[in-house]
């Protein structure tokens, strides 16, 4: 019986924990995702010598979208965890030229104890992520 208490109380102690490491999973896992879009549409712009568009829909509680378009046909499409929200001023396009629009994506999971992560994106097209940001 103390031994049982014991597991509980050691239990109702690390849960807390573990969820707040699956949220930042989650977080670390989208921003892969978008790192990876976004150098996708960097090579692609070139590849192709279009202006690619990247765009993503958090669709409330559906699975959220990350979209490739060059002159409005679909080149490839992401999806990350319905848990987690991007937030950024608009889409992002890349020029055959290597430059593109400055951006600064905030990626932030519903569980609020999870370490918010920025993706930003230069005038020349650099791709960089890091621990910051607000998701309030």
């Amino acid at each position: 019986m103390v031994t049982v208490a014991i597991m509980a109380i050691i239990v109702s102690i690390a849960a807390p924990n573990i969820s707040t490491q699956l949220a930042n999973q989650r977080v670390k896992g989208t921003t892969a995702t978008l790192v990876n879009a976004l150098k996708e549409a960097k090579v692609e712009s070139v590849i192709r010598r279009q202006i690619v568009t990247v765009s993503f829909n958090n669709n409330g509680t559906g699975t959220g979208s990350i979209e490739l378009k060059a002159n409005s046909n679909a080149v490839a499409t992401y999806r990350y965890d319905a848990k987690i929200t991007i937030k950024a001023t608009g889409d992002v396009k890349f020029k055959p030229n290597k430059t593109a629009d400055e951006m600064t994506y905030t990626i932030c999971d519903s569980n609020t104890a999870a370490s918010p992560r920025q993706v930003s994106v230069s005038k020349l097209g650099n791709i960089t992520s890091q621990l910051a940001g607000s998701c309030t």
